[in-house]
Parts: structure tokens; sequence; C-alpha cells
């Protein structure tokens, strides 16, 4: 086997460097367009990030959560429940919290205050995720536009050549068109992939609020074992 000296090193480095200089002077070609293109990507990987922080600090084990809230009003504890729910500080646990605070209150009353939490919570979930979405579709667009201004740089060229041209002459126009088409279309197909992955998670954040809420409904309004509502309960422990 041959070995490798320092000087073959130093010439592997150097072309490399060559080719990573080379495909940034690509880049390049691409003209203006390309700074929008670099923020809204930029953009894209900020929301992505920040969209998955929030739903990784959102995420509970129903199972778990209603069964300890079950315990707490079957026993009679409504502010054992309350303080739980409080410490958990999850979105599915702020929505039941809402729910406890109106024990002793119409059913309908309670009802209304759970959905009322559940869409706040749904909100803030989807915060941002409009953004997005127009991302998806407005990086493809400013690709566009660059090959469209790409295409009328190639054809000014023509012009001013009075037809005298050959391809080298229209290169900096026809690299403009295509780089600038395909980092539109890159980070629009990022941003819409993003988009999503992320709607996906966060509908099935929502159904187990929602199934939790309704669970939750059915739980006020079940007998317990000696007989009493639980909201009766809490209107007696003041």
């Amino acid at each position: 086997m041959q070995e490798v000296t320092p000087a073959d090193m130093d010439s592997l480095q150097a072309v490399t460097d060559a080719a990573a200089v080379s495909q940034l002077d690509i880049i390049m070609q691409a003209g203006w367009i390309m700074i929008p293109l670099l923020l809204l990507s930029l953009l894209t990987i900020y929301l992505l990030v920040e969209r998955l922080m929030t739903i990784r600090r959102s995420v509970t084990n129903r199972t778990e959560i209603m069964g300890r809230v079950r315990e707490y009003v079957n026993n009679g504890n409504i502010h054992g429940a309350q303080a739980y729910c409080e410490v958990q500080d999850k979105p599915l646990t702020r929505i039941l919290k809402h729910g406890l605070e109106r024990l002793g209150r119409p059913i309908s009353e309670i009802q209304d205050a759970i959905s009322a939490a559940g869409k706040h919570e749904a909100f803030e979930l989807e915060n941002r995720m409009d953004i997005l979405a127009s991302i998806s579709g407005i990086a493809p667009m400013l690709g566009f536009l660059g090959t469209v201004t790409g295409m009328i740089e190639a054809f000014q060229e023509i012009q001013s050549l009075q037809g005298n041209v050959n391809p080298s002459v229209l290169a900096g126009g026809i690299w403009e068109a295509l780089i600038s088409t395909a980092a539109g279309l890159v980070v629009g197909i990022l941003a819409f992939f993003f988009y999503n992955f992320l709607v996906n998670r966060i509908a099935r954040l929502v159904n187990d609020m929602e199934q939790s809420a309704t669970e939750f409904i059915d739980l006020l309004q079940a007998p317990v074992s000696d007989t009493r509502n639980p909201s009766d309960d809490f209107s007696n422990s003041f």
C-alpha cells in the first residue's frame, strides 16, 4: 500500500478548499435573491426548533394524569387535584384546572370553561405555524423570481451584443436563473415538510386534550362511592 505523504495531504486539503470555494461561487451567482432565501431558511430552522421545544414541553402521560385527577376527585380532594394540575403545568393539566376551579357550578359552565381553555392551549401550540406555511409558498416564488430576473439579464446581454453571443456570455444569467430556482424549491420543500410534521404532532396533542376533557366531564357526572357528586364536596369545603 502506498504511504500518504504530508504533501499528498496538503494537495487533498487544497482540492477540498477549492471545491468549497467553487460551491460558494456558484451560490453567489444567483445574485441578490439568495439573501431573502437565506433569511427564510434560517427562519424555517428557528421555527422548527422552537415549535419542537414547545411540543416537547407539552407532551404528557394522559393516562397517568387522568388517573391521578380521578383519584383526587373521587376522594373529594378537589384542592389536591388543583395543586397537582398546577405543579404539572402542562396544556392538559391547565385545561383540567379550569374545570376544577368551577366545580359546584352547572355542568354547562364547566364545559364552557374547559372548551375555552382548550381553544387557548390549541392556539398556543399552533402559534407561528402560519409563518412556516407561508415560507413553504413564498420561497419557491422567490426562486422563480430569480429565474425571471436571470433570464431578463441574459436577454439584455443578447441585445447589448446585437446577437453576437456565445454560451459563456449568457452563463451569468443562466446560473442566476437555475440556482435561485433550486434554492427556492429546497427551502420551500423543507418548510412544507416541517409544517406537516409539526401539524401532525400538534394534532395528536390536541386530540389527547379533547379526549381528556370529555373523560373529565364524564368523571364529574359519574356517581362516586358515597353517592355524592364531586361538585357537592367542593361546595361543602367552604
